[in-house]
């Protein structure tokens, strides 16, 4: 398990069962840094539409192993802590509301 940071100071855990999940997608392999830097320094949040307990969190990188895209991490939070439920590239965000924007 991984222990990181957000924006806000918040604790967000990467178990090893999580990370194995994002690892499913070839081009994660390597991110685990742009993971760390997305919750840090967001770009954008918004709350999932399906699921408001989850946060997404969007950074644009303008190179990833996969061109010009946004990195999503999706962040389950509870009783102020939160854990990642998965991490991918896109090219787009997601409706929901919006939490915050640089």
């Amino acid at each position: 398990m991984i222990l990181l940071k957000d924006y806000l100071g918040r604790s967000i855990r990467l178990t090893d069962n999580r990370w194995e999940h994002i690892l499913t997608r070839a081009e994660m392999s390597e991110q685990k840094e742009k993971i760390r830097e997305t919750l840090l320094a967001p770009d954008r949040i918004k709350k999932s539409k399906h699921e408001p307990e989850v946060l997404l969190y969007y950074k644009l990188y303008e190179q990833t192993p996969v061109t010009k895209k946004y990195l999503l991490v999706a962040v389950r939070v509870e009783n102020g802590e939160g854990f990642i439920l998965t991490s991918f590239f896109t090219d787009k965000i997601k409706a929901g509301e919006s939490l915050w924007e640089r």
